[in-house]
């Protein structure tokens, strides 16, 4: 059976953008007669805001959005992640470097805007340096993999990305281990979200091939900006959604994914076809 997911970080309120990729998920989960989970991305604690999660919840229902079983919460789930370092094993090494250190001698910028990791301690951490982060050993490999809105992607890691953290010594696991272990533990077989996340795809996938787990199918649709192009985010001023008016909201981000009416037509008549194959877009007004 189809399944698929939310999952926000609890670090404030649900917002325009964020309604998007939660509508979108719902909408093709539920027209394939599948599930829809919630799991809370909390592992970075610092973030994370005191009842953000029970907001989120509160806002899903208000807005008409139910899910299927139990919320996960990420920070629960981390003997998982440990375990799948464990049999990660030789694919990785600790690493000493700065973020200073690594954008002075980086290869350039990822398509994310994160400087390449150019494999300065591939070969061991130079002396009396102390380890900073667990790093996955890519290859030159192509990966490929086709979305079904923005279309055919490609990445090799090598080039276009280095050698990516997994693990910080400070205990954090990375968002890209993560999401690939709870992805494989839900069953998830449709991964609907922001196409700001579009180009960990690759990542993603290299590790799925790495721990021997499926690979779902993604759609990515446009991210939803501001006038100044920037992602709304609650770092850039995006307004909480306002819940007296759900079935307004819920319409404008219907809009925004090509299917003007209501939550129930849409339901009825969705069609990932009709989503706008562009990364980004400025919301209805």
């Amino acid at each position: 059976m189809m399944t698929g997911r939310f999952a926000p970080s609890p670090t404030g309120s649900l917002h325009f953008g964020s309604l998007v990729a939660a509508l979108a998920s719902w909408l093709d989960a539920r027209a394939a007669g599948g599930h829809w989970l919630v799991r809370m991305e909390d592992l970075d604690e610092p973030r994370v805001q005191p009842g953000a999660a029970c907001e989120i919840l509160r806002a899903l229902r208000q807005l008409g959005l139910y899910w299927d079983d139990e919320v996960t919460h990420q920070s629960s789930c981390t003997a998982r992640y440990e375990e799948a370092l464990q049999r990660l094993g030789a694919h990785t090494y600790w690493c000493g470097c700065t973020r200073k250190e690594i954008a002075d001698s980086s290869l350039g910028l990822a398509a994310d805007g994160a400087a390449i990791y150019p494999g300065t301690c591939r070969r061991g951490l130079p002396p009396g340096k102390p380890a900073r982060a667990l790093r996955l050993k890519v290859d030159d490999s192509k990966i490929v993999f086709v979305d079904r809105v923005q279309g055919r992607r490609e990445q090799v890691l090598s080039r276009d990305v280095g050698d990516f953290v997994l693990y910080r010594a400070d205990g954090q696991f990375a968002y890209q281990l993560a999401v690939v272990v709870d992805d494989a533990a839900q069953g998830i077989t449709d991964v609907v979200r922001g196409a700001d996340l579009i180009d960990s795809t690759a990542r993603q996938i290299f590790l799925q091939r790495l721990l021997g787990l499926p690979t779902p199918r993604y759609l990515h649709v446009p991210v939803a900006v501001n006038a100044a192009g920037e992602k709304l985010s609650k770092q850039t001023g995006a307004e909480p959604l306002d819940l007296s008016r759900a079935e307004c909201e819920v319409r404008r981000a219907l809009a925004f994914l090509g299917h003007p009416g209501d939550l129930a037509q849409a339901r009825r008549s969705w069609d990932p076809g009709l989503i706008p194959a562009q990364l980004a877009a400025e919301p209805p007004r």
